[in-house]
C-alpha cells in the first residue's frame, strides 16, 4: 500500500471516528451501544490465517468478541495487544475473540499478525461482506456475544480490554 493511500485510511478513521461518536464519546475513546431488540443475529463463518473453519453457531457456550479491525487503523493497531490479553486470561473455553480483518489480503494480515506477536484466530473479510452484514461502519469495531448465543452490544472505537470498564462489558458475556 502506498504511503499516500495509508495516510488517507488514518484520516478518515479519524473523521469517522469523529461523526460517528462526537465530542463527548471520542473523548473515551468508544461507544458502546445495545443490539437492537428483535435484531437479527448476521451469521458468521469464515477460515483464519492457519485454514481453521470458525462458524459463530459452533461457539455457543462460550462469550465471543468479534473485532473488526485493518492494519492501516491505528486504533486498531493499538487495541490488539489488549484484546490478545484478554483472550490468554479467560482461556478459548470461556471467551473467543475472533478477529476479522477488513479488505486486506492474507499477506498482509498475516505480517501484521507476526509483527505483534498474535495468536488470536484471524478471518479475513477481503470484500467487506461480513462487516456489512453486521453494521460495521468504523473501526475497530468489536461484536459482545454471550455464552448464550445472544448479541449483547456493539461497542464502536479503541478499548483497553484490560481496564476497569472492559471489564464491565465482559463480564457479563461469560454468564452461562
Amino acid at each position: 500500500m502506498t504511503t499516500k493511500l495509508a495516510r488517507f485510511y488514518v484520516a478518515a478513521s479519524v473523521v469517522c471516528a469523529t461523526l460517528m461518536f462526537g465530542p463527548a464519546s471520542h473523548a473515551q475513546g468508544y461507544d458502546v451501544q445495545a443490539w437492537a431488540k428483535g435484531k437479527p443475529v448476521p451469521r458468521l463463518e469464515g477460515t483464519d490465517l492457519t485454514g481453521q473453519v470458525w462458524r459463530l453457531s459452533d461457539l455457543r457456550g462460550k462469550a465471543v468478541l468479534i473485532n473488526f479491525w485493518a492494519s492501516w487503523c491505528e486504533p486498531c493497531r493499538a487495541e490488539m495487544p489488549s484484546l490478545q490479553t484478554l483472550a490468554d486470561f479467560h482461556g478459548p473455553g470461556k471467551l473467543v475473540v475472533l478477529a476479522v480483518n477488513f479488505k486486506e489480503g492474507a499477506g498482509t494480515a498475516q505480517r501484521f499478525v507476526q509483527r505483534a506477536s498474535l495468536q488470536l484466530p484471524v478471518l479475513l473479510d477481503p470484500l467487506g461482506q461480513t462487516a456489512q452484514l453486521w453494521g460495521v461502519r468504523a473501526f475497530p469495531t468489536t461484536i459482545l456475544i454471550g455464552a448464550d448465543g445472544r448479541v449483547r452490544g456493539v461497542v464502536r472505537g479503541e478499548v483497553d480490554w484490560l481496564s476497569p470498564q472492559a471489564v464491565k462489558l465482559v463480564e457479563p458475556l461469560l454468564a452461562r
